[in-house]
């Protein structure tokens, strides 16, 4: 449902999205995964039809994204990043709206709209302005809006960033129930806990796809035995201890150090002579964060690796 060969688009001397290949399956949940200033929006506008590739091809539901725009735009539902709704409508005047925008015939639009409604837990606030919507229902009502005149394919940018966690359980308890009608769903993301939940996942750094996969696939790419590390100072650990073991993967992943290496036996010997005190060491099974930093060749940065 979705194919880029080579995509590629440049912003005057800047390269934001850089030589993209990837294919997404018809009812896949395909994720891509990647920090802020990635390109992840970038390729979710291209897609989208919004804006032209610099170099390289994408189709769409089958469509090219510039020679057929107005076709593939015919056949997505997208949502970008931003609350794109109109804050001074209601709910329902929101969703009749782009209703009538999308041509949805109006002998269905009433069931329709009452379907959404219903699908988004929305029913009890189809009278509420918009702009008093907390932030988890905003996304749901854009989700709603994505959805009114039944796409193939639904691109979503960055849907869950900023929303509390209950919110973000019943989205994506919303996109699951989609994928049973063989929507193909393609979502962005910065938050790599999430990408557990895809089918399938990209990882783009600085415009460039590292790696593309199953998560546990991605999982097994790493070569070695990866220890976590619980002390008092963890960012001063790193800076320490980092020296100490080159050619080893070592980062700070929240509040923890995570250190991923092909000498376990070295690596600990070197824990126990620095002068610092570990409130805990113990081998852990990896995440794709863990992937995702060794990919960028070790350095997981003496910030959040998240």
């Amino acid at each position: 449902m979705i194919r880029t060969e080579n995509l590629t688009k440049r912003f005057g001397a800047v390269t934001a999205v850089d030589g993209l290949s990837f294919s997404v399956e018809e009812g896949e949940l395909f994720g891509l995964v990647g920090p802020d200033g990635a390109g992840k929006t970038t390729v979710m506008r291209l897609l989208a039809s919004i804006m032209d590739p610099t170099s390289g091809t994408a189709q769409v539901a089958g469509k090219d994204i510039v020679r057929e725009s107005e076709a593939v735009k015919r056949e997505i539902g997208y949502m970008s990043q931003r609350f794109g709704l109109y804050p001074d409508l209601t709910v329902m005047e929101n969703l009749e709206f782009y209703a009538d925008i999308y041509g949805t015939p109006r002998r269905t639009q009433a069931a329709t709209i009452d379907q959404l409604l219903e699908f988004s837990n929305l029913a009890p606030f189809k009278r509420r302005l918009a702009g008093n919507l907390s932030g988890g229902m905003k996304q749901k009502l854009g989700l709603a809006c994505a959805l009114i005149h039944t796409p193939k394919v639904l691109l979503l940018d960055e849907p869950t960033n900023g929303v509390d966690p209950v919110s973000r359980r019943d989205f994506w308890r919303i996109l699951y129930r989609l994928l049973r009608d063989k929507v193909t769903i393609f979502v962005s993301t910065a938050y790599l806990d999430e990408a557990e939940r895809f089918n399938r996942v990209a990882m783009l750094y600085q415009g460039r796809l590292i790696a593309c996969g199953r998560p546990d696939a991605l999982k097994e790419m790493l070569q070695g035995t990866l220890f976590e590390v619980r002390c008092s100072d963890p960012r001063g650990a790193v800076r320490i201890v980092r020296p100490l073991l080159p050619g080893d993967s070592v980062g700070m992943f929240g509040d923890r150090i995570h250190i991923l290496t092909p000498q376990p036996e070295r690596a600990q010997q070197v824990l126990r002579s620095v002068p610092l005190t570990f409130d805990s060491i113990r081998t852990i099974e990896p995440e794709l964060e863990d992937v995702f930093v060794s990919l960028l060749g070790g350095d997981g940065g003496d910030g959040d690796g998240s």
